[in-house]
């Protein structure tokens, strides 16, 4: 199960870092690197019920119960990654 406790040190620091990660990157660029660090970490996490349930926290809705219920879609690139 997903622990959404608080455990991050240094939040805002991390953010910067983040934000920073994305300065001078195209819209592309900046789609890509999400999607790297995102299956990074979750590679890190690597159980599927834990995933699951982080995608449906964040999309803040119904999702997709498994990865054969999901539909490809474009993502929006953050505001932050705008030059």
């Amino acid at each position: 199960m997903l622990d959404t406790q608080p455990h991050l040190q240094a939040c805002d620091d991390f953010y910067e870092a983040l934000i920073a990660g994305h300065n001078g990157l195209t819209p592309p660029e900046s789609h890509a690197m999400n999607a790297r660090l995102i299956l990074l970490l979750a590679n890190h996490i690597g159980d599927q019920a834990t995933l699951l349930h982080a995608l449906k926290l964040a999309r803040g809705s119904t999702a997709p119960t498994s990865a054969a219920d999901m539909v490809a879609v474009t993502p929006i690139a953050p505001v932050h990654a705008a030059n």
